[in-house]
């Protein structure tokens, strides 16, 4: 079922330098690190012999900092970005599946927001259109939210699965959404949360290594990066994202992986809801053919795009249609309510999920003691709802965590009770805070409140969070 070890070295540059007694000396790290840091190219032998320093802990914490921080100032070419990547795939064990099966795997990728209940809704309802989603998703750190928490937010979901489980989920169901295993790419985790810790997160050689390193032993054929840029993402702007989406539909190519990436606004939250219990019963919405319109158009359109990538549709349009329609006739919802009921949740449970009213579905999920609503200062036209100050507020009431392994409340999180683009008359309730401890504090109170900005021009329509999709060079935007 799954292939562990790292390949032999096959080509000369692999090898490295050869000593007379026919063994390589690698170099030593200080000298990998004054490389890198000095500007110059590392070999795939060098990296490949980083990576292994890391894995067997002859690496100290500060040298992998060093190299990290050297990768971060210095940048990495197309070459040594493909090689890092591979190399951390390689650290661990490859996924495997039926040969009949590559043309149907397929899967997503966010570099995270605020709201993004994205995965909870695509991963079914391409399910439901024939394709194979082993989706390998992360906590939530800092002001994001992580997929896997909200998954675990219902009662008995196991994101837990070995890798004969996750063929078993994929044969039965269509899809699966689980956490990183330690026999999964181990050297990604390492210098993930040491990324963390030193100010490299946005390091776009890292970034890229980090994400398609997941995917490569996943065996896709096909992904799709959804990268954010605005106030609540890494990226500030569209120009940084681009540069982010470039790297990765190239290194894609050099990996043998179809990617594309889409840019999408993450300057406020994506749909109504912040907070993992919340963003369930929004993705239920979404799954139920309603919901937010700027969630379900991401959906359709990231699944319209992956279906399209991967050749099950002959057109963007027509892969689009085919997962409105499925979110429309039912058939993601069952997808999603099978995979609840493989990954641990107790088929009752499961079917009333799926099947009961919005306040019905709130009874069955766990869910603050407290509400709170925020009424609107003065008149005027919604021009925005800042998503990083609304993020950080719920992130001090507890739906978020500071450190790996801290625990976390999943009921606590807010409704946003207007739409961007609308007029809002003063004194009108515009959000619904949860929470479970004592009441908002009046430093809380402000930042919440300068989270709405109001404007004194006619109402509009909100636009769209999907701007652009980089393809790769074999493709052409419809």
């Amino acid at each position: 079922m799954a292939a562990p070890g790292t390949p032999p070295p096959s080509t000369p540059e692999a090898a490295g330098a050869v000593s007379e007694g026919g063994g390589r000396e690698p170099k030593k790290l200080p000298e990998l690190i004054r490389l890198k840091r000095d500007g110059g190219h590392l070999s795939e032998a060098d990296i490949r012999d980083f990576v292994q320093a890391v894995m067997d802990g002859s690496a100290q914490d500060t040298q992998i900092g060093a190299m990290l921080m050297a990768i971060r100032l210095r940048g990495m070419d197309p070459e040594e970005t493909s090689v890092l990547t591979q190399a951390l795939a390689d650290s661990g064990q490859q996924l495997e599946w039926p040969k009949a099966w590559h043309q149907q795997l397929v899967d997503k990728h966010s570099t995270g927001g605020v709201g993004d209940k994205v995965s909870l809704v695509l991963a079914p309802a391409l399910a439901a259109c024939g394709c194979k989603v082993p989706m390998i998703s992360g906590r939530g750190l800092g002001h994001t939210g992580g997929t896997l928490d909200k998954l675990e937010s219902i009662p008995g979901f196991n994101v837990t699965q070995s890798p004969e489980q996750i063929l078993r989920l994929l044969e039965e169901v269509g899809c699966c959404i689980v956490g990183q295993s330690e026999k999964l790419v181990p050297a990604d985790g390492i210098l993930y949360a040491a990324r963390d810790v030193t100010a490299t997160v946005d390091s776009v050689p890292l970034i890229t290594a980090s994400i398609l390193s997941k995917k490569v032993v996943e065996g896709l054929s096909t992904l799709v990066v959804d990268v954010k840029f605005g106030g609540a993402a890494v990226f500030p702007d569209q120009e940084q994202a681009r540069e982010l989406a470039n790297t990765l539909v190239r290194a894609g190519v050099g990996l043998g992986l179809r990617v594309a990436a889409a840019l999408t606004a993450m300057d406020s939250p994506l749909g109504r809801s912040v907070g993992h219990t919340l963003e369930v019963e929004e993705a239920l919405l979404c799954l139920d053919g309603a919901g937010p319109p700027d969630l379900r158009d991401l959906v359709i359109r990231l699944g319209g795009a992956i279906l399209w990538l991967s050749g099950q549709e002959e057109t963007q349009d027509k892969g689009v249609a085919r997962m409105a329609a499925a979110l429309d006739d039912g058939s993601a919802l069952r997808r999603f309510q099978l995979m609840l009921s493989a990954q641990g949740v107790e088929p009752g449970l499961a079917r009333a999920l799926c099947s009961g009213s919005p306040a019905q579905r709130r009874q069955l999920l766990p869910h603050a003691r407290e509400q709170e609503e925020l009424l609107a200062p003065a008149d005027g036209t919604v021009e925005n709802v800042l998503a990083l100050p609304l993020a950080r507020v719920l992130h001090e009431l507890g739906a978020g965590r500071s450190r790996a392994g801290q625990p976390i409340r999943p009921g606590v999180g807010a409704e946003l009770l207007v739409d961007v683009g609308q007029w809002l008359y003063r004194g009108t309730p515009w959000l619904r805070v949860h929470l479970d401890g004592p009441a908002l504090s009046d430093q809380q109170r402000r930042a919440l409140q300068g989270a709405l900005v109001l404007s004194d021009r006619a109402p509009f329509k909100a636009p769209s969070p999907f701007a652009e999709l980089v393809l790769p060079p074999t493709f052409v935007q419809p």
